[in-house]
């Protein structure tokens, strides 16, 4: 077995992942960045969901590469494409003029930015990037620290050690804690654990999380008929109804966020409500005339939140069973499309619908990796609680004295796995806590994602792009100043002075450690 040793090993490409490793290597640290799939980038490009993001995001309230990053991708495009004159002007351009976010473009274009990015960096050897890899065991020192992390490669098989001075777990489900021994949660914790208004009143759930959703690209060609073979788990699904909803999966009705009660959807705008440009990543329109024979839409729909069960800390049958559930249930979604889905002419199907696999780079048109709203999350030392951020029991921002970033979002739960609970809340915009990065024993690792200290509720907002951008970032950071001074997180997290100096690096870089006055709920 080889082993590289690097002073930080990142085990994840998430968005998180991908920018600590950018983070460090801007401070002169060697990273290595280990990645599951083959593309880095996570949300944005794997798992193929188009930003969300808060209302400000134009003017503040992101970090400035997290803002380098938008306009980069806006570049792209007036660069790259034949846009029309109009379409090259558009400051704020939204390549598919989605409703769901101010930037929605295609996973491809991210991928090719993030690892923009990054080649500076892996030119001059900072960086190293490893792919389809995945951690299957670690060596643990004395003192409760991490020695070395194996990972093993997807295509050979082969085994690598990997040694170093400090470990990020930026894994979309956390991966490297239980490896590790880390301390940490699962699902809905009770009231009693965390004091939060909307927690269960009876006891922890672990295994009571958010659905998973497995995305998928598709176009609209009118008079094609490119219509997939039937897939096998579709009788299943077209004869589904959830016991906690009034409505068949399949059908133009979803739960609705804020009530939980059926709410109407249509197929194209002028319809209803349009999922067609929900997260639509292409709009013709911006184009030169027959550049795009129609629309490119990504598929993460209400229809396709797939709740069945857990992928997290289940046996692996289980966590294979749900895996390829989640993938059945969104071809069936596009099988009904193209076979049975009610049109407004009374007809049925709309055979025109292609699954484009050249936009996820996968051949049957599904993305690379399922979309994980909701990872394990460590036990740290400051874990933000509902009432931290929730405008129902506030009278303004929550204002953290150690704020390494801030982010904005609804609280935004998706029926879960066994209570099926929905929750979704104003909030205020948040600050993150440097206590929420940093575990409660072991010294030499840094959460880097969704895997802070958050709750089962709090997770809600804390998963969205910008978000675990910013935790990312300043994970990466954390660590190169950790090296730099020769200091534990926890160190730093003890002297304020030592704090003060890690928050003036953060705001050098870009990073936004308060929200500005005036600034309200979402």
């Amino acid at each position: 077995m080889r082993t590289i040793h690097k002073e930080i090993v990142i085990i994840g490409g998430s968005i998180g992942g991908t920018v600590a490793a950018l983070s460090a290597a801007k401070m002169g640290r060697e990273v290595i960045l280990v990645e599951e799939s083959d593309w880095i980038g996570g949300q944005l490009t794997s798992q193929a969901v188009p930003p969300d993001e808060h209302k400000w995001i134009e003017e503040f309230g992101c970090t400035s590469t997290y803002r380098e990053f938008r306009n980069r991708v806006r570049d792209n495009y007036r660069k790259n494409y034949p846009m029309t004159e109009s379409a090259k002007n558009i400051e704020q351009l939204n390549p598919g003029n989605g409703w769901v976010s101010r930037i929605a473009h295609e996973p491809k274009v991210a991928l090719n930015v993030l690892n923009d990015m990054l080649v500076p960096f892996i030119s001059n050897g900072r960086i190293e990037l490893l792919i389809e890899a995945k951690p299957v065991e670690a060596n643990l020192a004395e003192g409760d620290r991490i020695e070395s992390v194996i990972v093993e490669e997807r295509t050979s098989g082969n085994q690598t050690r990997l040694s170093g001075i400090y470990f990020l777990d930026a894994t979309e489900c956390g991966d490297l804690l239980p490896l590790v021994n880390a301390e940490y949660v699962t699902g809905a914790e009770a009231k009693s654990t965390t004091g939060e208004p909307h927690a269960r009143e009876e006891g922890c759930l672990p295994l009571d999380m958010q659905p998973i959703t497995h995305v998928a690209a598709v176009d609209y060609i009118e008079g094609g008929n490119f219509t997939i073979d039937k897939p096998e788990q579709y009788e299943f699904w077209r004869n589904y109804k959830a016991k906690f909803l009034n409505h068949m999966q399949l059908s133009w009705f979803g739960p609705d966020a804020e009530t939980g009660e059926s709410k109407r959807f249509a197929m194209f705008p002028g319809e209803g409500i349009s999922l067609w440009d929900y997260r639509r990543i292409i709009d013709p329109s911006l184009f030169k005339r027959d550049f795009y024979k129609g629309d490119i839409t990504l598929m993460n729909w209400p229809q396709n939140d797939y709740w069945l069960g857990p992928v997290i800390d289940v046996p692996e049958h289980e966590r294979k069973k749900h895996l390829e559930g989640a993938r059945q249930l969104t071809l069936s979604l596009v099988y009904w499309l193209q076979t049975e889905a009610p049109r407004p002419d009374g007809g049925k199907g709309y055979p025109g619908v292609r699954m484009r696999g050249d936009v996820v780079d996968t051949e049957d048109g599904l993305a690379k990796y399922p979309y994980i709203r909701e990872s394990r999350r460590i036990k740290a030392l400051t874990t933000v609680k509902e009432q931290h951020i929730n405008a129902d029991f506030r009278k303004g921002i929550k204002h953290w004295e150690d704020s390494v970033g801030i982010g904005a979002y609804r609280i935004d739960l998706h029926p879960t796995t066994e209570t099926h609970q929905f929750f979704y809340t104003p909030s205020y915009p948040f600050e993150m806590p440097l206590g929420s990065l940093i575990p409660i024993r072991i010294k030499n690792l840094i959460a880097s994602c969704k895997n802070i200290g958050s709750t089962h509720i709090t997770n809600g907002c804390f998963r969205v792009h910008p978000v675990e951008w910013n935790i990312g970032e300043a994970a990466g950071y954390l660590a190169a100043f950790c090296i730099n001074q020769s200091l534990t997180p926890k160190e730093v997290h003890q002297e304020k002075y030592r704090v003060k100096e890690l928050q003036d690096l953060l705001m050098q870089q870009g990073v936004e450690l308060h929200w500005p006055d005036g600034v309200g709920v979402l």
